[in-house]
């Protein structure tokens, strides 16, 4: 009674086997309950800061790709292609007057809308004809020209008024529509008035002002005409980019057919800017968050191994006695080794389950509290716990050596050899 299953094993002559093994590394390693706690801990923080930041990334991305999915991926932008002269950069194509009707006929397109700047030759842009010389002058607001479909693909937002329609621009009508910065600037918020904008001396009938113009935000700064009216009072010549919305998943689609409904004859005079597949986004995306935190969990798994290694290297000069005797009554190195190993193995196996649960339920738990649908692949979380062991059995290594070198006499004196 009392005598270690392997001491009885080389006393009856049997060969130590894995049985015998396993319990001799359940023996020494649940003998000391609160050392293999305070032991783990570091493997559990390792293994569970893996597993929390591959499962935040891989959330993460999910909902970053939701987003992108609602917003970008529904975006595609169509501009003459250009190239690169003496003189700078000039447009090999144009898109035609009738933009919004031929890329409308597109499959997926749900809305189009085009624009293009307008020249006014260095004219006042202003609400009074009185030029004042005690006044400094400023810079005037930009003049664009746009169709009447462009707020509605912009997803813009009028927030007094209205946005001119199909008549305003066939009939060349001289109204406007303010983006808000311009508004304040001129000093118009209001519209059931009916305030004038003079362009050139030319008054403009303001008809409404939009706000939240995120995918142009440039044309909360300008005043926007009719297209139509562009073309009669300005000469515009030109459309400077279509920008269309569509369903999701159409990018590619719209991105190969709009050059060829622009230019039939030409396409490669008209580029289209799509959107990249929302699984480039979220590879993306997981790739940034695990190189930042990756870092943080190899620490931790490394601070884990080293208490491991610290914990059986102590083990080892407390069992000289034992380890002595079982040499002197015939057990090998081998057989030293493998104890050793095999205790360090189910330390870092015990801190990989612990932490790999642990990390699991803080990935679900900030799910949970940010609305967000968790995203875990189970494989990398076996992973994960399969790589406590592996850092139990690397961390054991130099110990169970040590152990095994030891000297028979030197052992049974209790003396490190």
């Amino acid at each position: 009674r009392g005598v270690p299953a392997s001491v009885r094993a080389a006393l009856s002559g049997d060969r130590f086997g894995p049985r015998d093994l396993l319990a001799e590394a359940a023996h020494g390693v649940g003998s000391r309950p609160g050392r293999l706690l305070l032991t783990i801990i570091g493997t559990v923080l390792g293994i569970g800061s893996l597993v929390v930041t591959l499962g935040l990334a891989q959330t993460a991305a999910g909902q970053i790709a939701q987003q992108f999915d609602a917003a970008a991926s529904t975006r595609v932008v169509v501009e003459p292609s250009t190239s690169r002269g003496q003189g700078g950069e000039r447009a090999t194509g144009r898109i035609p007057w009738d933009v919004e009707d031929r890329l409308g006929r597109i499959a997926g397109v749900d809305q189009v809308g085009a624009l293009g700047a307008v020249d006014i030759g260095g004219a006042r842009v202003a609400t009074v004809l009185v030029n004042d010389p005690s006044v400094t002058p400023t810079t005037p607001p930009a003049v664009v020209a746009a169709t009447p479909g462009l707020l509605d693909a912009l997803s813009g937002r009028v927030v007094t008024g209205r946005w001119f329609d199909a008549g305003h621009d066939a009939r060349a009508d001289r109204v406007v529509v303010l983006g808000a910065r311009a508004a304040t600037r001129l000093g118009i918020h209001r519209v059931d008035r009916q305030p004038a904008v003079l362009i050139d001396e030319r008054p403009y009938t303001v008809i409404g002002i939009v706000d939240d113009v995120a995918r142009r935000s440039d044309l909360l700064d300008a005043v926007v005409l009719p297209l139509g009216t562009a073309r009669a009072d300005f000469r515009v010549a030109s459309l400077e980019q279509a920008h269309v919305r569509i369903a999701v998943g159409a990018g590619p689609v719209v991105g190969e057919q709009a050059p060829l409904a622009l230019a039939p004859n030409a396409p490669e005079t008209i580029q289209a800017q799509v959107p990249p597949p929302p699984s480039a986004v979220r590879e993306g995306v997981q790739g940034d968050v695990n190189a930042i935190f990756l870092a943080l969990a190899a620490v931790a798994l490394l601070v884990g191994g080293l208490g491991i290694a610290n914990v059986t290297l102590l083990s080892v000069r407390e069992r000289m006695g034992e380890i002595g005797l079982r040499r002197a009554l015939g057990a090998t190195t081998r057989h030293i080794v493998q104890q050793f190993l095999a205790e360090s193995a189910v330390i870092g196996l015990l801190g990989g389950l612990i932490g790999a649960a642990l990390g699991v339920g803080v990935v679900v738990a900030v799910s949970v509290a940010r609305a967000w649908t968790p995203i875990l692949d189970t494989g990398l979380v076996v992973v994960c716990a399969l790589l406590g062991l592996v850092t139990g059995l690397l961390a054991g290594a130099y110990p169970a050596l040590r152990a095994a070198r030891t000297e028979p006499i030197a052992a049974l004196r209790g003396t490190p050899g």
